[in-house]
C-alpha cells in the first residue's frame, strides 16, 4: 500500500497518495502501535504528501510527532531520526521559519558527518540543504516545494 502511495505521489496524484497513506497509517497504528518504526515511516510519508500539497501546518504537526517519537525510540543519531530532522527543516523553510530550519539542518549535517563521513551522499545532501537555506534566508525566499527530491522517504 505504501509503495503504491509513493508511486501516486511521484506521479503527482496527491489525493490518491494521501488516501492510501491514511489507510496504511491507520492499519499500522492498530496492528503495531503508534511508536513502531513502520508506523513512524507511514507518518513520515503522509507528512511528505502534505508537504507536496502545500499543507505546511499539517505536515509540520505530523513531522514534529514523528521526530519526537523517533528520538525517543531510536535515538538522536539514528538515520531515521536524521531523516525526520531533515524533513522538518524543509517544512520550516517552506514557511520561512529560517532559524528553525537552519538549526535542524546544522544538527543533521554534524551528525551525518560523524556517522558516515563528509563524502557520503547523505552528508552531501545535508550540506546542499543547509546551503539552500542560507541562500533562501539571505534573499527572503521560501524553499520551493518542487525540490521534493530533498524530502527523504521511508523504505517500507
Amino acid at each position: 500500500m505504501n509503495d503504491l502511495a509513493h508511486t501516486y505521489r511521484n506521479q503527482g496524484q496527491l489525493s490518491e497518495a494521501e488516501q492510501l497513506q491514511v489507510k496504511a497509517l491507520e492499519r499500522r497504528k492498530a496492528r503495531l502501535g503508534e511508536d513502531h518504526p513502520d508506523t513512524l515511516t507511514s507518518m513520515n510519508n503522509l507528512a511528505g504528501t502534505y508537504w507536496n500539497q502545500g499543507r505546511w501546518s499539517e505536515a509540520e504537526q505530523l513531522q514534529v510527532k514523528v521526530l519526537k517519537r523517533r528520538k525517543a525510540r531510536l535515538g538522536e543519531d539514528h538515520p531515521d531520526t536524521l531523516t525526520s530532522m531533515n524533513n522538518l527543516a524543509l517544512i520550516y523553510g517552506n514557511q520561512g521559519q529560517w532559524p528553525e530550519a537552519e538549526q535542524l539542518q546544522v544538527k543533521v549535517l554534524e551528525k551525518s558527518k560523524a556517522r558516515v563521513g563528509e563524502d557520503h551522499p547523505d552528508t552531501l545532501t545535508s550540506m546542499n540543504n543547509l546551503a539552500q537555506t542560507y541562500g533562501k534566508r539571505a534573499s527572503g525566499q521560501k524553499l520551493s516545494s518542487c525540490s521534493s527530491k530533498n524530502w527523504r522517504h521511508g523504505k517500507s
